[in-house]
């Protein structure tokens, strides 16, 4: 048999279930990759002969590189200020009524070039990509009009090519009313719909539609349902920031439209959960902004549970709600706050994620998938999720390389 490159001396967590291991963990095994694919996976003692390139991983542990599945990498400033006065009580909702929030950060981004956009997305995405993530999503949302949106895409294709990753953009132009639409959000999702979306499109700048579902700072469902149909009409997929404040049927309405995914989901009800499980649309938690925000109301897991929803985990990446480049962080705050188990959280960051954003060629270790792969100095999987602050990645491999 021939292989381009095996890796050997190392323990796996194939993410693959097996005899009741929900991680699939292969002690003392080997994987082998070629054409940048996985081509075996399994005990060292049984490796066929016929590799190029072997690497020794010295008793590391391997996983699916991680995956980041809902981030706002791009965008300028920052909001350092805002958090001392959420600091001295202002609430977040009080912030953005008086023009900070996200309108603070779109002034920053409209105001930045494209190039200004790209040098400050690469020090946050190198960040990530140090903890072993080998696959991210990135919206736009900053701009609130065709110009900036644009720009904020191809700032995130830019910045991705400079680096090994694999890349999802996502267009979220209905994340905020902008100051030239006040009193008229429904007229800037019409926008939105009818203009920006189409001209994304046409330039294959967005893979993804996403939109910001909150009755008081966000669309309603009727205006969402605008952007999604336009989303439709264009040929891509949706997925939803919903019931993060609020249960405003955000969940129901992600699973009416067969949503890759809802994000946050904190208020979600157990009807608007199990309606996501049916739907195959799975829940992203984002313990990042649950923790910098203050919130109270965790989001309903045993409802997630017993509907078999599968969960996600993702930085939430954002100068405003989760500034947080470590998806490491939040394995360890999704099973401190949220009390998720060791096996969910990590399912949370590959075959979870990897599904919430519709690529079924990544997120585990088996033959026929992508080879990217997270090599870590550590003596068990739940090291990932148990250490606060420290970093044990030793290396990725992206496609092979």
């Amino acid at each position: 048999m021939s292989f381009d490159r095996v890796w050997t001396d190392a323990h796996l967590a194939t993410m693959v279930p097996r005899d009741g291991d929900p991680l699939g963990i292969i002690e003392d095994g080997a994987i082998a990759s070629k054409d940048g694919r996985i081509a075996w996976v399994g005990r060292r003692a049984d490796l066929p002969a016929g590799a190029a390139v072997t690497t020794r991983c010295d008793g590391a542990w391997v996983l699916p590189g991680l995956i980041d599945c809902h981030t706002h990498l791009v965008f300028a400033g920052d909001r350092a200020r805002e958090f001392e006065m959420r600091l001295e009580g202002a609430t977040y909702e009080q912030i953005a009524r008086e023009g900070g929030g996200i309108l603070s950060t779109v002034r920053a981004t409209r105001a930045a070039s494209e190039d200004d956009l790209v040098a400050s997305a690469l020090p946050r995405l190198d960040a990530l990509l140090a903890e072993g993530v080998t696959t991210i999503e990135v919206k736009s949302g900053y701009g609130l009009d065709l110009e900036t949106e644009a720009r904020m895409l191809r700032a995130a294709r830019r910045a991705a090519a400079q680096r090994a990753v694999g890349l999802q953009t996502s267009l979220l132009a209905a994340h905020a009313v902008p100051p030239e639409y006040q009193g008229r959000r429904a007229d800037f999702a019409r926008y939105v719909a009818q203009d920006i979306i189409p001209a994304i499109a046409a330039e294959g700048l967005a893979d993804v539609v996403d939109a910001f579902t909150d009755s008081v700072i966000g669309f309603d469902a009727e205006e969402t349902s605008w952007v999604f149909d336009a989303a439709r009409a264009a040929g891509l997929p949706v997925k939803l920031h919903a019931d993060q404040l609020r249960d405003d049927g955000g969940a129901a309405l992600a699973a009416r439209y067969r949503a890759l995914s809802a994000d946050h989901i904190e208020y979600a009800s157990a009807e608007g959960i199990a309606a996501m499980a049916k739907a195959g649309t799975v829940g992203v938690l984002l313990p990042g902004a649950f923790y910098f925000i203050r919130e109270t109301h965790l989001p309903d897991i045993a409802a997630m549970r017993a509907a078999g929803l599968r969960m996600a985990l993702a930085t939430d990446l954002n100068p405003g709600s989760s500034p947080a480049p470590s998806l490491l962080l939040m394995l360890n705050m999704a099973c401190t706050l949220f009390r998720l188990t060791v096996a969910e959280a990590l399912a949370g960051v590959t075959t979870h994620a990897a599904a919430a954003l519709g690529m079924r060629d990544r997120g585990a270790l088996a033959p026929g998938l992508r080879c990217d792969l997270a090599l870590f100095a550590i003596n068990r999987p739940a090291e990932l999720c148990y250490w606060l602050g420290r970093n044990p990645c030793i290396g990725r491999v992206v496609v092979g390389q």
